[in-house]
């Protein structure tokens, strides 16, 4: 799996901490329009774990252990061009760019906020969903795909 250039030690400790980095992020993301956090600090949680991954399993590794028997070629997010990160870039821009005129759309300012209370959800209770999730969602794939385009051309030369 590993091209024996990486310790024991590193890749335990990587198989740990990347699934509490991710989870870490994704509740950052959901309580960013509430208490601080948000699109940004979730992006950058998620491209740390990336980052950690690369470092230890090396590029390669890491895209066919998450395509498992598939073409890697076609499931280029992690070691793709350039040209596939800006993708998450731009369906990013359109999501947070949306958010903002669809407040516009309804009469309101730009980016104004509206909320709604789901009830009797299962393991919640209740549940709210912000508008701003939209706008913070977009933030995330801008993050995302902004810092592994720096990531791979940087990791390339």
């Amino acid at each position: 799996m590993t091209d024996g250039r990486t310790t024991v030690i590193a890749r335990t400790i990587a198989r740990t901490v990347v699934p509490l980095i991710v989870v870490t992020s994704i509740a950052l993301l959901f309580q960013g329009h509430n208490l601080p956090g948000g699109g940004f600090i979730a992006g950058v949680l998620t491209v740390t774990a990336l980052a950690l991954l690369y470092v230890v399993y090396g590029t390669d590794s890491v895209a066919d252990s998450l395509v498992r028997g598939g073409r890697s070629t076609e499931m280029a997010l992690l070691r793709g061009p350039p040209a596939t990160y800006l993708r998450s870039f731009g369906v990013g821009l359109a999501l947070a760019v949306g958010a903002g005129l669809a407040a516009m759309v309804l009469g309101l300012p730009f980016l104004s906020q509206g909320v709604v209370f789901l009830e009797h959800v299962p393991v919640f209770g209740e549940l709210e969903i912000a508008s701003a999730l939209w706008f913070d969602l977009g933030v995330y794939f801008v993050v995302v795909g902004a810092l592994l385009t720096i990531l791979s051309v940087v990791g390339a030369e």
